[in-house]
């Protein structure tokens, strides 16, 4: 039988009525003739829940225990799943990580997935089984402690279940029904995607996107696995949603694919740093060993051997990263004081055209200039381009991108 995987996230299993409808389309399924391993979630605000628990407990908790809590969300979910489709006659047995087994690294809390061997679910489904309801964003270390995969990790499990199975497809059930142009909460002009390439979704997810999780798209892309986002409450066709492929399988696409946004974004400049050789990989180097993402980097031009070193982070690392720099100064950078601007956001268009065609950064930083919003700090790649503005014009900036690069008409 070919295989499909089908995952549920949090408010598709939120309550036992949604776990029923989500049932019902895995039993559509099983009657087209697929072996299907359906990848589910804790239901909708269990696993905040399961995190509130143990920080309350213990404010400086054992990882391996905290891996323990809050992974039982998942497990739940499982078995009332499997119990569900068992109602509806279908053939279905709930996975545990450690059953699979789902291996991985011992990073708890954060662990990377090494090896799915299928010849234990595999076995099953030669014996008749027809649906494993498997519990995501687990695994199992070589110490035989459950491990998690880091938030958002359900979607990672999906594509790496549809990568070890060699699964016809991988449909990611959500909340929303598929990837849009921008964020229709935002832009009423936004518009639905059929397709959209690999690279673009990774580009999307990593800039603010939130509808899929980044490791699922770098995972998938790797593994060529396909991609469909739906939503889980709205009725089906086989076009539904936005397929996630590779480049070469969309016919035409505009030159800019969407426009991504981060609200959670800090502007931070180290004041008259010393100028030397070796003192970016210093400051970065010491700010990647305490676990600061950092962005988009501006140097200033050099005056009197001092210069202005800014970068972006998200704004929950900044206390993390003013630790980081403190413990160097004096010692290894000299530099006279920190400035964090908070009230900023990032905002990004993205698009595989832009390898073929010139004067999109023209554009975009015109449409920006003629809205009266200022550039404080831009960065770009083969197919994106970000700045960095204030906050209040985030979501004027978000609208007149899309209007000028007309996202609301297909290509």
């Amino acid at each position: 039988m070919p295989t499909l995987v089908m995952k549920f996230g949090g408010t598709s299993v939120a309550n036992l009525d949604r776990i029923r409808r989500a049932a019902k389309r895995v039993g559509v399924e099983v009657a087209k003739g697929y072996d299907v391993i359906v990848i589910v979630s804790a239901m909708s605000g269990k696993t905040n829940e399961l995190v509130g628990w143990v920080n309350e407990t213990s404010s400086l908790y054992d990882a391996r225990e905290y891996d323990a809590v809050v992974s039982s969300g998942e497990n739940v979910t499982a078995g009332l799943m499997a119990l569900t489709l068992q109602e509806m006659g279908v053939a279905a047995r709930s996975w545990q990580g450690w059953q699979v087994p789902l291996q991985t690294n011992s990073a708890h809390s954060q662990a990377r997935i090494e090896g799915i061997p299928p010849e234990n679910i595999n076995a099953k489904f030669a014996e008749g089984m027809q649906v494993a309801v498997v519990a995501g964003f687990q695994g199992v270390s070589p110490e035989g402690r459950i491990t998690t995969l880091g938030r958002g990790g359900s979607d990672t499990t999906a594509v790496a279940f549809a990568a070890a199975f060699d699964a016809e497809r991988c449909d990611i059930y959500t909340d929303v029904d598929g990837v849009y142009t921008t964020d229709p909460r935002i832009c009423q002009k936004a518009r639905k995607l059929d397709r959209i390439a690999f690279e673009e979704m990774l580009e999307l997810a990593s800039l603010g996107a939130k509808v899929l999780q980044t490791r699922s798209v770098e995972l998938a892309m790797r593994y060529k696995v396909k991609l469909r986002v739906l939503s889980s409450f709205e009725e089906q066709s086989d076009e539904a949603g936005t397929l996630v492929c590779d480049e070469e399988e969309i016919m035409e696409s505009n030159v800019v694919a969407g426009v991504a946004y981060s609200r959670d974004e800090v502007q931070m400049t180290l004041r008259s740093v010393a100028d030397r050789p070796g003192i970016a990989a210093i400051i970065f180097g010491t700010l990647s060993d305490a676990g600061v993402n950092v962005d988009m980097i501006v140097q200033d031009i050099s005056e009197d051997g001092r210069t202005n070193m800014t970068f972006s982070l998200p704004i929950d690392q900044v206390s993390r990263a003013e630790t980081a720099m403190e413990s160097i100064k004096g010692s290894e950078i000299n530099y006279q004081g920190i400035a964090s601007d908070k009230d900023v956001a990032k905002v990004s268009v993205v698009g595989i055209g832009m390898r073929s065609q010139s004067g999109v950064a023209a554009k975009m930083f015109k449409v920006l200039s003629d809205e009266g919003i200022n550039i404080k700090v831009i960065t770009t790649s083969e197919i994106k381009i970000s700045v960095l503005v204030d906050r209040k014009y985030m979501e004027l900036a978000v609208q007149a991108l899309h209007d000028a690069f007309e996202l609301d008409k297909a290509a």
